[in-house]
């Protein structure tokens, strides 16, 4: 029997050849030529890449023997993950191979802009020697605002740390417990934008975290602010910052991202007070190997049919067929989880039920941890970081099982407790021949609903006319409702609307539904 094919279309570290080993067929070929990558990748079951492979439906299209796409790396823009679904192939990435780089370049970015390294450096380089004109600042005693305190936030907080910095930081996701055995106050975004001498961000790029420092965050800042962005482009708003440096409202920048890469020309470069790389948080030669081992190790776990950890798609894995469909459903179910709670639970408890409890469940609780908290933190969520992201934020989770289902033939649900002591739970089931996903069950009142990519809940008193007043807000703000349940607890008690909508909904909407129905539970949640 002829080896499987391992196609490597751009130069990795040698080290990657040699955790794939000689059980493989390793070819080689030019990832950014089209016509090279698209004869190669005929019949490769394997490809690796890392950011100038476009692997697009053409190239799926090409790859008739292809299971497995792995991208040394984090980021995959350049990998059409969907498209790769619908042709049954995984993609596995590389989530925590750049942490530490990425840390350091955050770190990197705070000193230069501090001590005006950059501008300095030119000055020099053409003849000047202007010692005066570049007197910077110590990072010492001063206070930074970490925005984000996921892995590479807290590493980011421990490095400043032994600075002598106070560090403090903004996370609705951490609980205030888990930040103070690390040294750290968690505070509101307000008073970071008002406390913080130096600021560093570590989001995760999101509808919500989109324009999340504008301009009215940083009309909130000290003009002596050092600000960094070595997380995602978009999240600082470049026109707001460049205003906010050029008017002297804020001291300098450091950024290595951009709201569209490549950037090679953009106001912020024309401004001494800010310096730029070219997104190198993960270009460093640890980084790149520390990718290449850890996308070897998954192909060679895909293409042997085991658990893969890093599939951001499809988990592979000895998995019986009767749980497997529960998988992107439990998935689903955190993020909707996540997203009506608001915060990081205290405790989770992941309940299936149904004749799936004859079968090893662990995955489900894996993949219930790993949607609540693909949202909610910087790095890539995978089923083996899940639940040390769990650990670290204090959240207790178990699995529990029990063959009885009264109402469904299997049902799944995540149920979790608040810091205030209330519960949220959701619960779904797999309906018809066709396995189709249904939402059935939101903090305990009875819906029927698919999860849709852009689902919308509302809880409020239950009285007339509320149907029809969410359904002439959304429709004045052009949003389609494809699907609405209503229950009730009790007539006269609480209602809970339940909405599948084509379109997510904007926030002034949100707001606008919140007062017209006094309603005690407002959330939109998009599973874009």
């Amino acid at each position: 029997m002829s080896k499987p094919v391992v196609l490597i279309a751009e130069e990795l570290s040698p080290a990657t050849v040699e955790a794939l080993g000689p059980d493989f067929d390793v070819r080689s070929c030019d990832g950014s030529d089209r016509g090279q990558l698209l004869a190669a990748i005929v019949d490769a079951d394997a490809l690796l890449v890392r950011s100038a492979t476009k692997v697009d439906v053409e190239a799926l299209e090409a790859a008739t023997r292809l299971k497995v796409v792995a991208r040394a790396g984090v980021g995959l823009d350049n990998v059409d993950v969907r498209a790769a679904t619908q042709a049954g192939v995984m993609v596995v990435n590389a989530p925590t191979s750049n942490i530490v780089s990425a840390a350091e370049l955050a770190v990197a970015l705070m000193l230069a802009a501090a001590r005006h390294v950059s501008p300095a450096h030119h000055s020099l380089k053409g003849g000047e020697w202007k010692r005066s004109r570049y007197t910077g600042i110590e990072l010492y005693e001063k206070t930074v605002g970490v925005v984000g305190l996921g892995r590479i936030g807290v590493l980011v907080a421990q490095r400043l740390s032994a600075f002598g910095m106070k560090v403090i930081a903004y996370d609705p996701y951490v609980q205030a417990g888990r930040a103070a055995q690390m040294g750290v106050r968690l505070v509101d975004l307000d008073t970071l934008l008002a406390e913080a001498d130096f600021m560093s961000v570590h989001l995760p790029k999101t509808p919500e975290t989109v324009g999340l420092i504008d301009a009215e965050a940083l009309a909130k800042v000290k003009p002596s602010l050092v600000l960094v962005n070595a997380a995602r482009g978009g999240i600082v708003d470049e026109a707001a910052l460049y205003s906010a440096l050029k008017e002297g409202r804020v001291a300098a920048a450091g950024l290595d991202v951009f709201a569209q890469e490549p950037c090679t020309d953009s106001p912020l470069f024309e401004l001494e007070n800010v310096v730029a790389t070219p997104h190198l948080g993960a270009s460093t030669d640890e980084a790149q190997e520390k990718a290449g081992l850890a996308v070897a190790r998954s192909v060679r776990l895909a293409l042997s049919g085991e658990l893969v950890p890093d599939a951001v798609n499809v988990q592979g894995g000895v998995i019986a067929e009767d749980v497997r469909p529960g998988i992107p459903l439990t998935e689903k179910l955190g993020r909707v989880f996540t997203g009506i709670a608001g915060q990081v639970a205290e405790s989770i408890d992941v309940e299936v039920r149904g004749e799936i409890t004859d079968f090893d469940v662990k995955v489900l609780e894996l993949a219930a941890l790993k949607g609540v908290f693909t949202d909610i933190v910087e790095e890539q969520v995978s089923y083996v970081n899940a639940p040390l992201l769990a650990a670290e934020r204090g959240c207790a989770v178990r699995l529990v099982t029990d063959p009885e289902s009264p109402d469904h033939r299997n049902l799944i649900t995540i149920r979790g407790t608040l810091a205030d002591g209330s519960q949220v739970s959701v619960s779904g089931t797999l309906v018809g021949i066709n396995q189709k996903e249904r939402l059935v069950e939101v903090n305990g009142f009875d819906v029927d609903i698919e999860p849709t990519e852009h689902l919308a809940f509302f809880r409020y008193a239950d009285r007339p006319g509320m149907v029809g007043t969410v359904g002439g807000i959304l429709g004045d703000a052009g949003v389609n409702i494809a699907g609405m349940q209503v229950a009730r607890d009790a007539k006269g008690g609480h209602a809970l609307v339940a909405l599948s909508v084509d379109s997510a909904i904007p926030t002034e909407a949100l707001a606008e539904i919140q007062t017209a129905m006094d309603a005690d539970l407002v959330r939109a949640v998009d599973l874009v």
